[in-house]
């Protein structure tokens, strides 16, 4: 559990960096430094608590949680196993965001489309919040993680809306202006 909010608090914190500036009407880089690195302790974070997530409920055996012939339950099509493939679709992502957190990646591949792959962090986020909302309730978490994990959830996602619309704003007054 230690490994999966921490990743959330830093995947939150990635995610308000942005929207931070944006309200404070500063400029926004492509990329910089302390949101680099976040991203990154997130990844690893994400990805370690992937790795010990998969060994905790079936003891270690893996290929069990994802296919149905190796294990009777009906784990595929139940919530539990619903929050497994939201987690590791997820962590893919996270491995993909890993692999461009990185100087070579954006001049290698360019900035528009190093930016596009970034984006993909959003869809990350949203898999990760439906791992997080099937598992508190799989395991039937008590209120303080719930409470925890819902205040992460919604402070990053207001940030994000209050981003937007001032991005929105921003864009529609420099249209008016010209």
């Amino acid at each position: 559990m230690a490994t999966a909010y921490a990743a959330l608090c830093f995947l939150g914190a990635t995610l308000m960096l942005g929207p931070w500036k944006v309200l404070r009407r500063r400029l926004t880089p492509v990329s910089y430094d302390l949101r680099r690195d976040l991203g990154i302790i997130t990844g690893i974070l994400a990805l370690l608590h992937t790795g010990i997530g998969l060994t905790v409920h079936l003891r270690g055996r893996m290929w069990m949680y994802f296919f149905k012939r190796f294990h009777p339950l009906r784990l595929q099509t139940s919530a539990f196993g619903a929050a497994n493939y939201t987690g590791l679709i997820a962590a893919g992502f996270f491995v993909m965001l890993l692999a461009i957190s990185n100087d070579w990646s954006l001049r290698a591949i360019g900035t528009s489309r190093w930016k596009s792959l970034q984006r993909w962090t959003y869809i990350a986020f949203i898999l990760t919040l439906a791992h997080g909302i099937l598992f508190q309730w799989v395991e039937k978490r008590n209120v303080g993680w719930i409470l925890f994990f819902c205040a992460v959830a919604a402070t990053t996602l207001v940030a994000q809306s209050l981003g937007y619309v001032q991005r929105r704003r921003q864009a529609i007054s420099d249209k008016v202006s010209r």
